[in-house]
């Protein structure tokens, strides 16, 4: 499969194939297959910090004890470990900067 030029915004989970306002946080080349397996990482993240927000208001449950949260840090560090492998010279380059796939790679 021919990879394709994406522009990538974490915070909102976006792809695009077309840039427009700020969604070129990062500059990635992917497949569709690649891309399928970002999407699912940004839902499953997702997903976790839908359930983070229901538990955020159970004041008996503590934040380090809540696996909602810890399945939201994992999905998007999934996310940032793909983004990185995809990702153009100054995309690796800034995630490697951000220190977040220093325990995972």
């Amino acid at each position: 499969m021919e990879k394709q030029k994406y522009y990538v915004q974490m915070g909102s989970g976006e792809i695009s194939r077309v840039k427009y306002h700020n969604n070129d946080e990062f500059v990635i080349y992917a497949t569709e297959e690649d891309i399928v397996q970002l999407r699912e990482a940004f839902d499953e993240a997702n997903a976790s910090g839908i359930r983070t927000f229901f538990r955020a208001h159970i004041p008996i449950v503590p934040y380090h004890n809540d696996s909602s949260n810890d399945e939201y840090d994992s999905n998007m560090v999934k996310a940032y470990k793909l983004v990185h492998d995809l990702g153009d010279e100054q995309t690796k380059a800034h995630i490697a900067d951000m220190g977040i796939l220093e325990n995972d790679t």
